[in-house]
């Protein structure tokens, strides 16, 4: 059946209008931001005395997967139980310590034996479980994730003292383990904050493959644990309205938030972290987490060098030598293919090259878009504790609007924005188009979009400019919005309007880009790629607008 005007019309909610209606009692047609439903998590109690000073004893003696082993059987223990029973858990300094050895360089892409590798395997496959059957709240993981502070280097540093007189050890004296790997050198005591970690990850995902394979795994688990650990504190708020405290203000982006190192200026540190590119200047600013972290162990199949013959006569000094990686066996990471500017171009045998190569692929983006989204959710109901939402999108603007075409389309396409909520989709997008848009455009009061104002503000319009590539980005833009209103609530007929406007759009943008790109060598092949983005965003909306007429013909069910 064909949807009425009326209920076509219905806006797509801006992010400001979320936290308004979550607030009013009284009843809203916009709707809230849809919770999804908590896993049932066990609770969990601390290990026995007993147990924990046998995961000691071989976290000191570095027998990490007999102490993995262990971990991973007492906390999955009970679970086949239609009634579980509490899990065990360890202290957290021994969930920071598996956390460490599940990207530390040693055990990962400089093991020296398969012993080392199962152990970071198991240390993430570990953490893993913790979260799936205990949850970040009750698994405590916040206290254990947490960076290094005054505090928390005393308590994980301290050493458990056994004998003397008059010596009462605290509880952290011991659950402490006596282990570089579990103090001065963890991933929580080597990195800066979680956004040093969060700017290395990414670069690495495009300089350095070897190593990005290993963050990978370990930035996803920890975005996976910071969601959780949200959504489990805003049902919270939701359950206890009347809790003075905002369960959120503890929760572990906040931390983070809090944490970063220039609180001043935070929010553009972060956001650099987050768009991190592999530059010189991004790897000045996010260097590598543990030194010579990006050199490997020689590969088993290298040939080693012949043992050289001390010939004073023919100026062969044998092992007097000065080769420094005679001594050493390590080796540099392979640089990569090209560097990152190179990727950003286009080449003009293929014009629609692999977009997600400027971000390190297509895991990077995904993981670069959540952070995005969890930013902008925390910025929608804690502006005070973060920043305000037009400071973040005003950000937000400044580092996707100079990006060239395919990367652009790259963050603001449909499958994207899928990572944000809808009304926070709708904005980012909005305020990016409105950067791009020619001038004449009469834009909206606010950003709570309906197809009434697209057709009137958005879709007939060209770029403010005669670049090909900024018209190109209009095209993205309005065609994202219209995909947006599309899944939010049907686009609907109209006698036509709609396309009317799609039509006036394609045709202004192409006439307006048309005197440009005339340029010769890099310039015109450039100017060519980003036609071809232009025409096929053109091709994908009379597309969509066929599909529109054609569910307004048929007859009703």
């Amino acid at each position: 059946m064909t949807p009425s005007a009326s209920s076509s019309q219905d806006a797509i909610p801006s992010v400001h209008s979320i936290e308004s209606s979550q607030s009013s009692s009284s009843s809203s047609t916009r709707p809230s931001i849809h919770l999804e439903p908590l896993p049932t998590w066990r609770t969990a109690k601390l290990l026995p005395y007993e147990l924990r000073e046998h995961c000691i004893i071989y976290f000191e003696e570095s027998l990490y997967v007999p102490a993995l082993h262990l971990l991973i059987s007492l906390l999955t223990s009970g679970t086949a139980s239609t009634n579980p029973t509490s899990a065990f858990l360890p202290p957290p300094q021994h969930l920071a310590l598996a956390a460490t050895l599940a990207v530390h360089p040693s055990l990962t892409t400089r093991a020296q034996s398969e012993d080392r590798l199962e152990a970071s395997n198991l240390a993430l496959k570990y953490l893993r479980l913790v979260l799936d059957l205990v949850g970040p709240v009750n698994g405590n993981l916040s206290d254990a994730f947490a960076f290094a502070t005054v505090e928390t280097s005393s308590r994980r540093g301290a050493r458990r003292r056994t004998t003397g007189d008059d010596l009462s050890p605290t509880k952290d004296e011991l659950d402490s383990i006596n282990s570089e790997l579990a103090n001065a050198s963890s991933v929580w005591a080597k990195a800066q904050d979680f956004w040093h970690v969060v700017g290395w990850a990414f670069n690495c995902s495009l300089l350095h493959p070897r190593r990005w394979e290993r963050w990978q795994l370990w930035l996803q688990y920890v975005i996976d644990v910071l969601d959780a650990d949200w959504t489990l504190r805003a049902q919270m708020r939701i359950d206890d309205p009347a809790n003075e405290q905002d369960p959120r203000e503890r929760s572990m982006i906040v931390q983070y938030l809090n944490s970063a190192n220039t609180p001043a200026r935070q929010e553009r540190r972060i956001l650099r972290a987050v768009f991190a590119d592999g530059t010189s200047k991004s790897t000045g600013e996010f260097p590598e987490v543990w030194r010579n972290e990006t050199k490997e162990r020689k590969k088993d199949g290298d040939t080693r060098k012949p043992e050289a013959k001390l010939d004073i006569d023919a100026n062969a000094w044998g092992l007097y030598t000065n080769d420094s990686s005679s001594s050493s066996d390590l080796e540099d990471t392979p640089p990569p293919a090209s560097p990152p500017s190179a990727v950003l171009g286009t080449n003009p045998l293929t014009p629609f090259p692999d977009v997600s190569a400027p971000f390190g692929g297509p895991y990077s983006i995904i993981l670069r878009l959540r952070l995005l989204s969890l930013l902008s959710t925390v910025s929608v109901f804690l502006p005070h504790t973060f920043t305000p939402l037009s400071t973040l999108y005003n950000l937000y603007l400044e580092h996707i609007r100079p990006l060239s075409v395919p990367s652009f389309f790259t963050l603001i396409s449909p499958s994207s924005m899928q990572y944000f909520h809808q009304s926070a989709a709708s904005s980012i997008t909005q305020i990016i188009l409105r950067s791009l848009i020619a001038s004449s455009a009469p834009l909206p009061l606010t950003d709570d979009l309906t197809q009434k104002d697209l057709e009137r503000c958005y879709l007939p319009y060209p770029a403010n400019t005669g670049t090909i590539g900024d018209n190109a980005k209009v095209s993205l833009c309005v065609e994202t919005l219209l995909r947006l209103l599309q899944g939010h609530c049907g686009l609907y007929w109209n006698d036509g309007h709609l396309r009317a406007a799609v039509e006036q759009g394609i045709e202004a943008r192409e006439q307006k880009a048309k005197k440009a790109g005339k340029g010769r060598g890099k310039g015109k092949a450039d100017g060519e790629g980003e036609r071809m983005w232009l025409r096929a965003s053109a091709g994908r909306m009379r597309a969509l607008v066929v599909l529109v007429r054609g569910q307004e013909q048929r007859p009703d069910d």
